[in-house]
C-alpha cells in the first residue's frame, strides 16, 4: 500500500483557470447570441446575401483573429509591454487622427470612426482603450515618486488625455472619450494618488462633462430621452423605449433562445450596442444574470491579479492588470446600464459578446495581457518557493 508520501503531488495551474474560463465563456455565449440578434438583419441584406449566417461568420472570424492575437500577446513580458506602451500610445493617436481625414476615415450612421482595410473595418478608439492602459500605468510608474504633485503627476497625462478626447469628440465618440478618461484616473487613484486631490479632479471633470452634453444639442436630446423615453417613443426614446419593452417581455426565464420579438427591426444595433436587450427577452432575468456575473469575475480577477503582483514589488504589472479590470468594468458597466434605461444611450458595445472585430480583437488582447501578468505572478511566487 503506497503511503501519502509516495504519491506525486499536484502542480498549480500556471494561469487562473477562473479568468481564462469567464472570458472564454463570454466570448461564446456573445457568439450565440450575436447570431440570434443578427438573423433577422442579415437575411434583409442585400449586402450579406441574404444569408442569416453573414454576421455569425464575421463574428467567428473576428473571435478567432482575436484569440491567434491573443495567444501571440500572451508570450510577450510585461518589461517589453512597458518599453513599446508610449510607441503603442502615439499610434493609437495617430490612427484616431487618421480617422478624421477626408477621404480616409469611413461614415457610418453619420460618425466617422472606421479606417477601411480592404474587407474589414479598423476602429482604432477600441485599441486606443488598450493602449491607454497600457500608458496610462508606464507614466504612473515612472512618475509615482512626484504623485502628491498636481503639476509633475497629473497634469502632463491629462494633457496627452485631452488631446485624445479632441480627437474622439470630433469623431464623434464620446462613450470611448468617457471609458479613457476613466482609466486613465482609475490608474493615477490606484497609484497612489491623493483622494482630496482626486475628488478635486472628478468633480472638475463632471463639470466638463456636464458643459459637453448642456452645449451639444444631440447629446442634450439623448439625455431628454433617457429621462423620458415614453414621452417620444419614436424619436429620441425609441432606442430606449424598445430596449425596455424587450426587457419586459423576457421576465424571468425569457420567451427563449431565437424567440426576441424586438430584435425584428424593431431594436437598432441589436447585435451590437443592444445585445443585452436580446439576452434579456430571449434569456430572461436569468440569462442577464449570468452575464453580470461572468463580468463581475473578470473584474474581480483582474483586480485580485493587480494586489498579487503589488505584494511582489511589480507596480507596473499591477497598474495594467487593475487598469484591464477598470476598463472592463466601465464599460461593460455602461453598456448595461444603457439597456436597462439606468444611462443615456452611447455608443458602447458589451465587451466580449458583442459584434465587431475591433472591439473584440482589443478585448482578447486585454484578456491576454491579464494571463500574463498572473501567469509572471505564479513564476515568481514558484521561484521564491523553490
Amino acid at each position: 500500500m503506497l503511503r501519502a508520501l509516495d504519491l506525486p503531488r499536484r502542480l498549480p495551474s500556471e494561469i487562473d483557470l477562473a479568468l481564462l474560463w469567464s472570458g472564454l465563456m463570454l466570448l461564446l455565449f456573445g457568439m450565440v447570441m450575436v447570431y440570434s440578434a443578427s438573423m433577422a438583419t442579415a437575411e434583409a441584406g442585400k449586402m450579406s446575401g441574404y444569408q442569416p449566417t453573414y454576421f455569425l461568420i464575421r463574428h467567428a472570424v473576428f473571435v478567432t483573429i482575436g484569440l491567434v492575437a491573443a495567444a501571440a500577446a500572451f508570450q510577450v513580458p510585461l518589461p517589453a509591454w512597458q518599453r513599446w506602451s508610449p510607441w503603442l500610445f502615439v499610434i493609437g493617436f495617430v490612427l484616431l487622427a487618421l480617422v478624421l481625414v477626408p477621404g480616409v476615415g469611413r461614415d457610418v450612421n453619420g460618425a466617422r470612426r472606421w479606417l477601411p482595410l480592404l474587407v474589414v473595418n479598423l476602429q482604432p478608439s477600441e485599441m486606443m482603450k488598450l493602449f491607454a492602459v497600457l500608458y496610462a500605468a508606464d507614466y504612473t510608474t515612472r512618475k509615482m515618486p512626484y504623485m502628491h504633485n498636481l503639476k509633475r503627476a497629473f497634469l502632463p497625462l491629462a494633457s496627452a488625455m485631452f488631446a485624445v478626447g479632441v480627437l474622439l469628440l470630433k469623431e464623434p465618440d464620446f462613450g470611448a472619450f468617457v471609458v479613457i478618461i476613466s482609466v486613465a484616473m482609475g490608474i493615477l487613484f490606484l497609484g497612489g494618488m491623493r483622494a482630496r486631490l482626486f475628488v478635486i479632479l472628478i468633480l472638475l471633470l463632471a463639470v466638463a462633462f456636464a458643459a459637453l452634453i448642456i452645449f451639444s444639442p444631440y447629446r442634450r436630446d439623448r439625455i431628454f430621452g433617457f429621462m423620458d423615453p415614453w414621452s417620444d417613443a419614436f424619436g429620441r426614446g425609441y432606442q430606449l423605449s424598445h430596449a425596455l419593452i424587450a426587457f419586459g417581455r423576457g421576465e424571468w426565464m425569457g420567451v427563449g433562445l431565437g424567440a426576441s420579438v424586438e430584435k425584428l427591426f424593431y431594436l437598432p444595433e441589436a447585435h451590437t450596442d443592444f445585445l443585452l436587450a436580446v439576452i434579456a427577452e430571449e434569456l430572461g432575468f436569468f440569462g442577464v444574470l449570468t452575464v453580470i456575473v461572468l463580468f463581475g469575475l473578470v473584474v474581480q480577477r483582474a483586480f485580485a491579479i493587480g494586489r498579487q503582483a503589488v505584494s511582489l514589488d511589480r507596480l507596473y504589472s499591477a497598474l495594467v492588470a487593475q487598469g484591464m479590470g477598470v476598463w472592463l468594468g466601465v464599460q461593460g458597466f455602461i453598456n448595461m446600464g444603457v439597456n436597462m434605461g439606468l444611462l443615456p444611450t452611447k455608443g458602447l458595445t458589451l465587451p466580449f459578446m458583442s459584434f465587431g472585430g475591433s472591439g473584440i480583437l482589443a478585448n482578447c488582447l486585454a484578456l491576454a495581457v491579464l494571463l500574463r501578468v498572473d501567469w509572471e505572478n505564479r513564476q515568481l511566487m514558484r521561484g521564491a518557493k523553490l
